[in-house]
């Protein structure tokens, strides 16, 4: 079964407090705005606001950064300085989310940094328009060179997809955007009392440890 981070997170969220994720395999920053999804986003946002708190992580990357996107880089990060600009008309918070890390990894046993143009656009796109993000990147591929390439693989969708994740990887991943931000912006103290990881996951996320979490 294909999972998300997304969906990890969504499990992280304290009762009282809801979530929804919006996320579409396959989606550029210009497709899901084309799609009308980026406007189910929005009026969720216009829908809530009167009685909740939104806040609307973004997070694309990987698939605006393959050449028959149409997508340049510097498309994609205006694109993004535009998601953010709608979020606050609506009247949410928008925290961008640089990609998760794929799990290919060199000879020398790191991870490929594949993804560092659109990382990097996508903390460009955090300065300029002065929202936060969270560097799930940076903090994923700081977990899976700890747990090297045979045990990354691990959490592929198919032996052979290094970039999906299964059941165990939605958990693993999904609870380390819920640490990240519960401790890694300036919104945390307001955020982190509605959000919270499974205590095991996030035991081994901190030492660096594998483990395949059901």
């Amino acid at each position: 079964m294909e999972a998300s981070w997304g969906d990890g997170f969504l499990a992280a969220l304290s009762d009282g407090t809801i979530g929804t994720n919006f996320a579409h395999s396959g989606a550029t920053t210009a497709s899901f705005v084309a799609r009308g999804y980026w406007a189910k986003v929005l009026n969720a946002v216009k829908k809530n606001k009167s009685n909740y708190h939104p806040y609307v992580t973004i997070q694309f990357g990987h698939n605006d950064q393959k050449s028959t996107s149409g997508v340049s880089i510097s498309q994609f990060t205006a694109n993004l300085e535009k998601m953010v600009a709608d979020v606050r008309s609506a009247g949410g918070t928008p925290i961008l989310v640089t990609s998760l890390s794929g799990r290919s990894f060199d000879d020398s046993g790191h991870v490929v940094p594949s993804l560092a143009n659109v990382v990097a656009a996508t903390k460009a796109a955090a300065k300029a328009t002065g929202c936060e993000y969270v560097d799930l990147n940076g903090a994923s591929t700081k977990y899976l060179n700890s747990i090297g390439a045979k045990n990354a693989a691990k959490y592929n969708l198919t032996p052979k997809d290094y970039t999906h994740l299964d059941k165990a990887g939605m958990i693993i991943f999904g609870n380390l955007m819920a640490l990240l931000l519960r401790t890694s912006i300036a919104d945390s103290f307001q955020i982190a009392p509605n959000i919270h990881p499974r205590s095991d996951v996030v035991t081994a996320i901190e030492a660096g440890k594998f483990k395949y979490p059901s």
